[in-house]
């Protein structure tokens, strides 16, 4: 909730296929990307779970800064009812950019839309302003089999558009990708959600996600009732979650300005959800497909 000299405040950047996407911009986000040797040019989306300060207030410096690193790409930007009037209330300081900015505002409980590579759900989660939680797929379809390829007389200039996924008719003809490819295999899922009380919707979410990172405001007991006044969770609560949608990892983060050691309750979380870990700045792990089976 403020900034501390250990600690930037709330922000994730995820980085596939030489497109970089933020969710939140808080207070030092941009000097957190400097610190970790990341560039911020990159960065063509920018997801916003809610409009308090400690979620949005690093905007107006981040949106200067590439615009004085001569960017001209479109920067889009997704976030709940009023993102467009919010953000433009922040450029008042940032008023005249190399570079067009998109805004996608988002109505229903829950969307799902496809964006730069990544098939995205937003969904509404339980704070005291509307706050969405975000999941972060990329889909990997079957394998191509050559082999029903040839058997079925496709021509081989048409494979390479049905392995992406495309139909394609010809001489009156249709093909289509499941003649050639196998099951959809595995992808990578990244479930992202803070300012929020528990829900079983952010549990279905995260279902089966490579990684989890959930807000853990408090860790010291007797903090329950307070958490559940100022609509954030307990590592408990968030644990909880865990336990119910089984991720490869969950990482807790979002911590009260009070609590200076989370290390130190992660013994108890544990105990609920084994594969959980303290989060921190710059911390970043790698995903990468599962290998195929032979």
């Amino acid at each position: 909730m403020m900034p501390l000299p250990y600690r930037w405040l709330t922000s994730l950047m995820t980085r596939y296929n030489g497109s970089s996407l933020l969710i939140d911009c808080g207070e030092g986000t941009q000097v957190a990307i400097r610190e970790k040797g990341w560039s911020m040019n990159p960065i063509d989306t920018v997801l916003f779970t809610h409009y308090h300060g400690d979620h949005i207030g690093g905007l107006p410096g981040l949106l200067l800064s590439m615009g004085n690193s001569d960017r001209t790409e479109p920067l889009t930007m997704i976030g709940p009812k009023g993102l467009e009037r919010v953000a433009n209330s922040l450029r008042v300081i940032a008023p005249e950019l190399p570079f067009p900015i998109e805004y996608r505002e988002l109505q229903q409980e829950v969307e799902t839309f496809s964006h730069k590579g990544y098939e995205i759900t937003a969904f509404k989660v339980r704070h005291n302003v509307t706050c969405y939680g975000y999941t972060l797929e990329i889909k990997r379809g079957g394998r191509f089999d050559a082999e029903r390829a040839k058997a079925q007389g496709i021509p081989l200039q048409f494979w390479n558009p049905l392995q992406k996924g495309n139909e394609v008719v010809f001489e009156g003809k249709t093909y289509t990708p499941d003649m050639v490819l196998g099951p959809q295999r595995k992808g990578l899922k990244v479930t992202y959600c803070t300012d929020t009380r528990p829900t079983e919707r952010i549990a279905e979410q995260a279902q089966n996600a490579d990684l989890f990172i959930c807000e853990g405001m408090y860790a010291e007991e007797g903090m329950e009732e307070k958490a559940k006044l100022k609509k954030h969770m307990t590592f408990a609560e968030a644990a909880g979650l865990a336990a119910k949608a089984q991720p490869k990892e969950m990482w807790l983060t979002h911590y009260s300005p009070s609590l200076n050691y989370p290390e130190n309750y992660m013994k108890d979380v544990r105990k609920i959800f084994p594969r959980a870990q303290a989060g921190k700045d710059g911390k970043s792990l790698t995903l990468v497909f599962e290998e195929d089976e032979e």
